[in-house]
Protein backbone atom coordinates (compact mmCIF):
# COMPACT_ATOMS: atom_id res chain seq x y z
CA UNK A 1 0.00 0.00 0.00
CA UNK A 2 1.33 3.38 -0.75
CA UNK A 3 1.63 5.75 1.48
CA UNK A 4 -0.44 8.96 1.55
CA UNK A 5 1.57 12.16 0.37
CA UNK A 6 0.99 15.39 2.04
CA UNK A 7 -0.76 17.68 0.01
CA UNK A 8 1.36 20.02 -2.03
CA UNK A 9 2.41 23.36 -0.65
CA UNK A 10 3.50 26.47 -2.18
CA UNK A 11 6.84 25.80 -2.05
CA UNK A 12 6.11 23.28 -4.61
CA UNK A 13 5.91 25.91 -7.14
CA UNK A 14 9.70 25.93 -7.20
CA UNK A 15 11.31 22.93 -9.04
CA UNK A 16 13.81 22.53 -6.71
CA UNK A 17 11.20 21.80 -3.85
CA UNK A 18 8.77 19.59 -6.14
CA UNK A 19 12.05 17.56 -6.81
CA UNK A 20 12.81 17.38 -3.10
CA UNK A 21 9.28 16.32 -2.13
CA UNK A 22 8.92 13.08 -0.21
CA UNK A 23 12.88 12.90 -0.64
CA UNK A 24 15.54 11.93 -2.88
CA UNK A 25 15.96 8.08 -2.18
CA UNK A 26 14.24 4.86 -0.78
CA UNK A 27 14.66 1.44 0.32
CA UNK A 28 14.24 -1.24 -2.44
CA UNK A 29 13.96 -4.77 -1.74
CA UNK A 30 16.28 -7.45 -3.85
CA UNK A 31 15.30 -10.69 -3.35
CA UNK A 32 11.23 -12.07 -4.25
CA UNK A 33 8.65 -11.89 -1.57
CA UNK A 34 6.08 -13.61 -3.23
CA UNK A 35 4.54 -16.45 -1.12
CA UNK A 36 4.93 -17.95 2.45
CA UNK A 37 8.06 -19.79 1.13
CA UNK A 38 9.63 -16.72 0.39
CA UNK A 39 8.97 -15.05 3.54
CA UNK A 40 9.83 -17.91 5.39
CA UNK A 41 13.52 -18.19 4.07
CA UNK A 42 13.68 -13.69 4.17
CA UNK A 43 12.23 -13.48 7.69
CA UNK A 44 11.93 -16.07 10.56
CA UNK A 45 12.42 -19.08 10.64
CA UNK A 46 15.05 -19.29 7.92
CA UNK A 47 17.01 -16.15 8.66
CA UNK A 48 17.80 -17.36 12.27
CA UNK A 49 20.70 -19.61 9.97
CA UNK A 50 22.49 -16.68 8.83
CA UNK A 51 22.46 -15.11 11.81
CA UNK A 52 24.44 -17.42 13.71
CA UNK A 53 26.55 -17.99 11.09
CA UNK A 54 27.44 -14.53 11.22
CA UNK A 55 27.61 -14.78 15.07
CA UNK A 56 29.97 -17.63 14.74
CA UNK A 57 32.04 -15.85 11.84
CA UNK A 58 31.48 -11.90 11.48
CA UNK A 59 33.17 -11.40 8.24
CA UNK A 60 30.21 -13.77 7.00
CA UNK A 61 28.32 -10.37 6.84
CA UNK A 62 29.49 -8.67 4.09
CA UNK A 63 28.68 -12.01 2.26
CA UNK A 64 24.79 -12.50 3.15
CA UNK A 65 23.89 -8.82 4.50
CA UNK A 66 24.35 -5.38 2.52
CA UNK A 67 27.22 -4.46 4.02
CA UNK A 68 29.45 -5.31 1.82
CA UNK A 69 28.10 -2.48 -0.76
CA UNK A 70 26.53 0.03 1.85
CA UNK A 71 28.11 2.95 3.34
CA UNK A 72 26.79 5.70 6.37
CA UNK A 73 27.03 9.15 5.14
CA UNK A 74 26.93 10.59 8.44
CA UNK A 75 27.15 14.43 9.55
CA UNK A 76 26.96 16.37 12.91
CA UNK A 77 25.67 19.63 10.77
CA UNK A 78 28.15 22.24 11.62
CA UNK A 79 29.76 22.65 8.10
CA UNK A 80 26.87 21.95 5.76
CA UNK A 81 28.10 22.87 2.54
CA UNK A 82 28.62 26.50 2.28
CA UNK A 83 25.30 27.34 4.97
CA UNK A 84 27.31 26.22 8.16
CA UNK A 85 26.00 25.44 11.27
CA UNK A 86 22.72 24.60 10.40
CA UNK A 87 21.86 21.38 12.44
CA UNK A 88 21.08 17.84 11.62
CA UNK A 89 17.91 18.02 10.41
CA UNK A 90 18.49 20.48 8.10
CA UNK A 91 21.96 18.69 6.53
CA UNK A 92 19.43 15.71 5.76
CA UNK A 93 18.68 17.42 2.27
CA UNK A 94 22.45 17.43 1.38
CA UNK A 95 22.91 14.11 2.96
CA UNK A 96 20.25 12.19 0.71
CA UNK A 97 21.62 13.87 -2.06
CA UNK A 98 25.06 12.22 -1.24
CA UNK A 99 23.84 9.26 -1.17
CA UNK A 100 22.22 9.94 -4.16
CA UNK A 101 25.32 10.79 -5.67
CA UNK A 102 27.24 7.45 -4.17
CA UNK A 103 24.63 5.40 -6.26
CA UNK A 104 24.27 6.81 -9.39
CA UNK A 105 28.12 6.97 -9.88
CA UNK A 106 29.57 4.25 -8.08
CA UNK A 107 26.61 1.93 -7.33
CA UNK A 108 27.18 2.17 -3.75
CA UNK A 109 23.94 1.94 -1.49
CA UNK A 110 24.20 4.98 1.22
CA UNK A 111 22.28 5.50 4.27
CA UNK A 112 22.27 9.12 5.65
CA UNK A 113 22.82 9.29 9.11
CA UNK A 114 22.46 12.95 10.76
CA UNK A 115 23.74 12.75 14.49
CA UNK A 116 21.43 15.30 16.81
CA UNK A 117 25.29 16.01 19.04
CA UNK A 118 28.50 17.80 17.99
CA UNK A 119 30.53 16.83 21.21
CA UNK A 120 33.93 14.75 20.00
CA UNK A 121 33.36 12.02 21.74
CA UNK A 122 29.62 11.49 21.28
CA UNK A 123 30.31 11.88 17.92
CA UNK A 124 32.51 9.06 17.69
CA UNK A 125 30.65 7.01 20.12
CA UNK A 126 27.58 7.12 17.68
CA UNK A 127 29.47 6.07 14.49
CA UNK A 128 31.29 3.56 16.35
CA UNK A 129 28.01 2.26 17.66
CA UNK A 130 26.49 1.75 14.25
CA UNK A 131 29.62 0.73 12.05
CA UNK A 132 28.87 -2.98 12.43
CA UNK A 133 25.51 -2.15 9.88
CA UNK A 134 27.78 -1.00 7.09
CA UNK A 135 30.86 -1.70 5.20
CA UNK A 136 32.30 1.67 5.28
CA UNK A 137 31.53 5.46 6.89
CA UNK A 138 32.02 8.54 4.78
CA UNK A 139 32.02 11.56 7.15
CA UNK A 140 30.64 14.52 5.52
CA UNK A 141 29.71 18.47 6.73
CA UNK A 142 31.73 18.07 10.05
CA UNK A 143 33.34 21.32 11.09
CA UNK A 144 37.40 21.91 11.39
CA UNK A 145 39.34 21.56 13.58
CA UNK A 146 36.74 18.97 15.08
CA UNK A 147 36.71 16.87 11.77
CA UNK A 148 40.86 15.87 11.90
CA UNK A 149 40.29 14.05 15.79
CA UNK A 150 37.20 12.22 14.22
CA UNK A 151 38.11 10.91 11.60
CA UNK A 152 41.69 9.97 13.06
CA UNK A 153 40.58 8.19 15.80
CA UNK A 154 37.57 6.51 14.04
CA UNK A 155 40.14 4.89 11.45
CA UNK A 156 41.74 3.67 14.22
CA UNK A 157 38.62 2.07 16.35
CA UNK A 158 37.08 0.67 13.15
CA UNK A 159 38.67 -2.06 10.68
CA UNK A 160 36.66 -0.76 7.96
CA UNK A 161 37.08 2.63 5.41
CA UNK A 162 36.55 5.82 7.19
CA UNK A 163 36.65 8.78 4.73
CA UNK A 164 35.62 12.47 5.08
CA UNK A 165 34.82 13.67 2.02
CA UNK A 166 35.22 17.28 2.10
CA UNK A 167 39.26 16.40 2.94
CA UNK A 168 39.66 13.70 0.94
CA UNK A 169 37.58 13.73 -1.81
CA UNK A 170 38.36 17.45 -2.98
CA UNK A 171 41.79 16.80 -2.38
CA UNK A 172 41.91 13.85 -4.55
CA UNK A 173 40.23 15.44 -7.34
CA UNK A 174 42.36 18.97 -6.83
CA UNK A 175 45.39 16.92 -7.02
CA UNK A 176 44.77 14.97 -10.97
CA UNK A 177 43.99 18.39 -12.11
CA UNK A 178 47.21 20.16 -10.87
CA UNK A 179 49.24 17.26 -12.55
CA UNK A 180 46.87 17.39 -15.57
CA UNK A 181 47.37 21.31 -15.79
CA UNK A 182 51.24 20.97 -14.76
CA UNK A 183 52.09 18.75 -17.77
CA UNK A 184 50.19 20.55 -20.16
CA UNK A 185 52.36 23.41 -19.65
CA UNK A 186 55.36 21.02 -19.31
CA UNK A 187 55.86 21.15 -16.31
CA UNK A 188 55.86 18.13 -13.41
CA UNK A 189 54.97 18.94 -9.65
CA UNK A 190 57.89 19.22 -8.25
CA UNK A 191 58.67 22.12 -10.81
CA UNK A 192 55.79 24.02 -8.67
CA UNK A 193 55.44 27.04 -6.12
CA UNK A 194 51.64 26.74 -4.94
CA UNK A 195 49.73 28.99 -2.00
CA UNK A 196 46.59 27.78 -0.67
CA UNK A 197 44.13 30.29 0.61
CA UNK A 198 42.18 28.48 3.85
CA UNK A 199 43.71 25.85 6.35
CA UNK A 200 40.05 24.56 7.02
CA UNK A 201 39.49 20.44 6.82
CA UNK A 202 39.53 20.97 2.39
CA UNK A 203 42.86 23.51 2.48
CA UNK A 204 44.83 20.75 5.12
CA UNK A 205 43.86 17.53 2.87
CA UNK A 206 44.73 19.30 -0.45
CA UNK A 207 47.99 20.88 1.06
CA UNK A 208 49.00 17.49 2.42
CA UNK A 209 47.99 15.30 -0.63
CA UNK A 210 50.26 17.62 -3.11
CA UNK A 211 53.19 17.17 -0.68
CA UNK A 212 52.62 13.05 -0.78
CA UNK A 213 52.80 13.77 -4.70
CA UNK A 214 56.03 15.55 -4.56
CA UNK A 215 54.89 19.33 -5.24
CA UNK A 216 58.29 21.55 -5.14
CA UNK A 217 56.92 23.70 -2.29
CA UNK A 218 53.68 25.08 -0.83
CA UNK A 219 52.56 27.60 1.70
CA UNK A 220 48.81 27.30 3.41
CA UNK A 221 47.34 30.46 4.71
CA UNK A 222 44.57 31.30 7.13
CA UNK A 223 43.13 34.83 8.05
CA UNK A 224 46.12 35.61 9.76
CA UNK A 225 48.07 34.90 6.55
CA UNK A 226 51.03 32.38 6.18
CA UNK A 227 51.24 29.83 8.45
CA UNK A 228 55.21 29.21 9.36
CA UNK A 229 56.90 27.35 12.32
CA UNK A 230 57.02 29.46 15.48
CA UNK A 231 53.67 31.83 14.23
CA UNK A 232 51.52 32.16 18.04
CA UNK A 233 48.60 31.09 18.03
CA UNK A 234 48.48 28.23 16.09
CA UNK A 235 45.99 24.99 16.37
CA UNK A 236 47.62 21.53 16.46
CA UNK A 237 47.02 20.65 12.95
CA UNK A 238 48.16 24.34 11.55
CA UNK A 239 51.40 23.82 14.01
CA UNK A 240 51.49 20.21 11.98
CA UNK A 241 51.25 21.67 8.81
CA UNK A 242 54.01 25.06 9.50
CA UNK A 243 56.48 21.96 10.01
CA UNK A 244 55.84 20.05 6.97
CA UNK A 245 55.13 23.35 4.12
CA UNK A 246 56.70 26.90 3.66
CA UNK A 247 60.14 26.17 2.45
CA UNK A 248 60.53 29.61 1.53
CA UNK A 249 60.31 30.77 4.80
CA UNK A 250 57.38 33.17 3.60
CA UNK A 251 55.89 35.11 6.72
CA UNK A 252 53.32 37.71 5.45
CA UNK A 253 49.87 37.89 3.78
CA UNK A 254 49.07 35.30 1.10
CA UNK A 255 48.79 38.22 -1.69
CA UNK A 256 52.98 38.71 -1.15
CA UNK A 257 53.07 34.78 -1.51
CA UNK A 258 51.47 35.13 -4.51
CA UNK A 259 54.24 36.71 -6.35
CA UNK A 260 55.45 34.72 -8.39
CA UNK A 261 53.89 31.78 -7.54
CA UNK A 262 52.88 29.08 -9.92
CA UNK A 263 49.93 28.16 -8.19
CA UNK A 264 46.79 29.36 -6.30
CA UNK A 265 44.86 27.09 -4.65
CA UNK A 266 41.40 29.11 -2.80
CA UNK A 267 39.51 27.04 -0.40
CA UNK A 268 38.31 29.78 1.80
CA UNK A 269 35.81 32.77 1.87
CA UNK A 270 38.63 35.31 0.76
CA UNK A 271 38.42 37.35 -2.14
CA UNK A 272 41.91 38.60 -4.41
CA UNK A 273 41.99 41.62 -5.82
CA UNK A 274 42.97 41.83 -9.11
CA UNK A 275 46.39 43.26 -8.88
CA UNK A 276 47.50 40.37 -6.68
CA UNK A 277 46.22 38.08 -9.69
CA UNK A 278 48.27 39.80 -11.83
CA UNK A 279 51.54 38.88 -9.86
CA UNK A 280 51.42 35.05 -10.19
CA UNK A 281 54.47 33.82 -12.64
CA UNK A 282 53.97 32.99 -16.26
CA UNK A 283 51.74 29.83 -17.04
CA UNK A 284 50.24 29.67 -13.55
CA UNK A 285 47.36 28.13 -12.49
CA UNK A 286 44.22 29.39 -10.66
CA UNK A 287 42.31 27.06 -8.46
CA UNK A 288 39.44 29.19 -7.13
CA UNK A 289 37.04 26.48 -5.91
CA UNK A 290 35.15 28.73 -3.26
CA UNK A 291 31.01 28.29 -3.83
CA UNK A 292 29.25 29.82 -5.19
CA UNK A 293 31.61 32.74 -5.15
CA UNK A 294 35.09 31.80 -5.98
CA UNK A 295 37.70 33.88 -4.61
CA UNK A 296 39.13 34.86 -8.28
CA UNK A 297 36.43 35.04 -10.56
CA UNK A 298 37.01 32.82 -14.06
CA UNK A 299 36.89 36.24 -16.31
CA UNK A 300 39.84 37.56 -14.27
CA UNK A 301 41.62 34.38 -13.26
CA UNK A 302 41.98 34.18 -17.14
CA UNK A 303 43.72 37.33 -18.03
CA UNK A 304 46.32 35.83 -15.93
CA UNK A 305 46.85 32.21 -15.40
CA UNK A 306 47.03 29.25 -18.39
CA UNK A 307 44.66 26.98 -16.52
CA UNK A 308 41.78 27.96 -13.89
CA UNK A 309 39.62 25.58 -11.94
CA UNK A 310 36.64 26.35 -10.05
CA UNK A 311 33.97 24.69 -7.62
CA UNK A 312 31.01 25.66 -10.04
CA UNK A 313 29.54 23.31 -12.37
CA UNK A 314 29.10 26.74 -15.08
CA UNK A 315 32.74 26.82 -15.68
CA UNK A 316 35.09 24.31 -17.23
CA UNK A 317 37.25 22.50 -14.85
CA UNK A 318 34.89 21.92 -11.65
CA UNK A 319 36.81 20.57 -8.76
CA UNK A 320 33.72 18.37 -7.84
CA UNK A 321 34.47 15.42 -5.04
CA UNK A 322 31.98 13.26 -7.25
CA UNK A 323 34.73 12.45 -9.41
CA UNK A 324 36.35 10.83 -6.39
CA UNK A 325 34.08 9.35 -3.39
CA UNK A 326 31.66 7.24 -5.12
CA UNK A 327 35.28 4.99 -7.22
CA UNK A 328 36.99 5.28 -4.36
CA UNK A 329 34.17 3.76 -2.06
CA UNK A 330 33.03 1.11 -5.07
CA UNK A 331 37.32 0.05 -5.10
CA UNK A 332 37.34 -0.03 -1.33
CA UNK A 333 34.18 -2.37 -1.11
CA UNK A 334 34.74 -4.46 -3.80
CA UNK A 335 38.17 -5.72 -2.38
CA UNK A 336 36.85 -5.32 1.53
CA UNK A 337 39.72 -2.83 2.31
CA UNK A 338 40.13 -2.52 5.43
CA UNK A 339 41.40 1.33 5.40
CA UNK A 340 41.52 4.12 3.32
CA UNK A 341 45.27 4.40 2.29
CA UNK A 342 47.06 7.48 0.94
CA UNK A 343 48.06 5.07 -1.81
CA UNK A 344 44.72 4.75 -2.93
CA UNK A 345 44.04 8.40 -2.67
CA UNK A 346 46.82 8.70 -4.96
CA UNK A 347 46.01 6.15 -7.68
CA UNK A 348 42.03 8.01 -7.06
CA UNK A 349 43.89 10.97 -8.95
CA UNK A 350 46.12 9.48 -11.39
CA UNK A 351 43.05 7.53 -12.65
CA UNK A 352 41.53 10.86 -13.24
CA UNK A 353 44.12 11.86 -14.99
CA UNK A 354 44.39 8.90 -17.12
CA UNK A 355 40.77 9.19 -18.19
CA UNK A 356 41.62 13.02 -19.54
CA UNK A 357 44.80 11.26 -21.37
CA UNK A 358 46.14 12.76 -24.59
CA UNK A 359 43.27 15.14 -24.46
CA UNK A 360 44.19 17.60 -22.26
CA UNK A 361 43.64 21.18 -22.94
CA UNK A 362 43.49 24.36 -20.92
CA UNK A 363 39.41 24.04 -20.14
CA UNK A 364 39.81 20.06 -19.80
CA UNK A 365 42.39 19.18 -17.16
CA UNK A 366 39.98 16.96 -15.16
CA UNK A 367 36.87 14.90 -16.78
CA UNK A 368 33.12 15.48 -16.55
CA UNK A 369 31.54 13.89 -13.32
CA UNK A 370 29.01 12.72 -16.57
CA UNK A 371 31.83 10.47 -18.25
CA UNK A 372 31.26 6.99 -18.00
CA UNK A 373 34.81 6.00 -17.51
CA UNK A 374 35.11 8.04 -13.97
CA UNK A 375 33.64 5.66 -11.29
CA UNK A 376 35.14 2.33 -12.87
CA UNK A 377 38.59 3.90 -13.84
CA UNK A 378 38.89 5.12 -10.01
CA UNK A 379 37.24 2.06 -8.32
CA UNK A 380 40.23 -0.43 -10.15
CA UNK A 381 43.14 1.86 -9.26
CA UNK A 382 41.91 2.41 -5.74
CA UNK A 383 41.66 -1.49 -5.26
CA UNK A 384 45.09 -2.13 -7.17
CA UNK A 385 46.40 -0.08 -4.71
CA UNK A 386 44.52 -1.38 -1.63
CA UNK A 387 45.95 -4.82 -2.37
CA UNK A 388 49.15 -3.69 -2.90
CA UNK A 389 49.47 -1.98 0.68
CA UNK A 390 47.77 -5.52 1.91
CA UNK A 391 44.83 -3.65 3.45
CA UNK A 392 42.36 -5.64 0.99
CA UNK A 393 40.36 -9.22 2.37
CA UNK A 394 39.66 -10.38 -0.85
Amino acid sequence: MTPPENPPSSLDDDPIFALHRGGKIGVVGTVPLRDKDDLSMAYTPGVAEVCMAIHEDVDLSFDYTWRASTVAVVTDGTAVLGLGDIGPTAALPVMEGKALLFKQFGNVDAVPICLDCTEVDHVIESVIRLAPAFGGINLEDISAPRCFEIEDRLKTALDIPVFHDDQHGTAIVALAAMKNAARLTGRALSDLRAVVSGAGAAGVAVTKILLEAGIGDIAIADSRGIVYAGRDNLTEIKAEMAEKTNAAGLKGSIEEAMEGADVYIGLSAGKVAEDDVAKLAKDSMIFAMANPTPEIHPDVARKYARVVATGRSDFPNQINNVLAFPGVFRGALDVRASAITESMKLAAANALCDVVGDDVSEDYVIPSVFDERVGPSVAHAVAEAAREDGVARR
